[in-house]
């Protein structure tokens, strides 16, 4: 469990954070945090034995589900809820999430569609692969998974021409919300060795842009999905 300063300035006591780094959204959060030191501690919740469906848990979130966080007794739920009040609430750079409304405008349109494409699709393409497999041990249905990768590709050409463009991140010059949601999400796939951005040259170099841009703070938080495709290609 990460511990950091007790108190943060004004007398703020430091937030908590519900997470699983197994969940592309908790590692959006964690990064976040970390990346823009504001000071927290990381209550590990493992979805895998079922923790969230804890009493303690339940009564935080009902819905059962990571990210969670908690400040100051003010308990919020959903990773692009969470970031936007990080980013409102702490003195982090504008680019993160502009006060400029159209800027931030760019921001909102983007998170509103993530969640059922980028996120929907990227995630699919991991849980036919490597998770279903995992938990039932029954080999990938070949079938289910190029429909995935195919519904994928969809979005990646969306990533590509709509948002990226020829900008250097997803909603302008320099990084925001939107690119750290969108590259957990991408990142998930290669837990099986596969890397989805792998012949898409403009979404490989926009990738290593947002890695720079986030330091150590974004392969620590995905040291896990390193672990698993070290596990799951040593098995091939």
């Amino acid at each position: 469990m990460g511990t950091h300063l007790k108190f943060t300035m004004a007398g703020r006591q430091a937030v908590k954070a519900y997470l699983d780094l197994m969940s592309q959204p908790c590692r959006a959060v964690l990064i976040f945090l970390k990346n823009n030191k504001i000071p927290h501690t990381v209550e590990h919740i493992a979805l895998r034995k079922g923790q969230q469906n804890t009493p303690e848990f339940t009564k935080l979130n009902p819905m059962q589900k990571v990210p969670v966080l908690e400040d100051n007794g003010f308990v919020l739920t959903e990773s692009d809820a969470i970031l936007k009040y990080l980013a409102t609430v702490y003195n982090v750079p504008d680019h993160w999430y502009p006060k400029l409304p159209e800027k931030r405008a760019r921001v909102d349109e983007y998170t509103a569609w993530h969640h059922t494409n980028t996120r929907l699709h990227a995630s699919t393409v991991f849980l036919h692969e490597v998770l279903f497999p995992l938990m039932t041990g029954q080999p990938t249905n070949p079938a289910k998974l190029e429909k995935a990768l195919s519904d994928l590709d969809g979005t990646l050409d969306k990533l590509e021409n709509m948002f990226l463009k020829r900008q250097a991140f997803l909603c302008g010059d320099d990084i925001s919300l939107a690119d750290l949601l969108a590259v957990c999400e991408l990142m998930q796939p290669l837990s099986s060795g596969r890397d989805i951005l792998k012949n898409r040259p403009k979404l490989l170099s926009w990738r290593s842009r947002v890695q720079s841009a986030l330091s150590d703070s974004f392969d620590e938080a995905h040291a896990i999905v390193y672990r698993l495709r070290d596990n799951f290609t040593a098995k091939l």
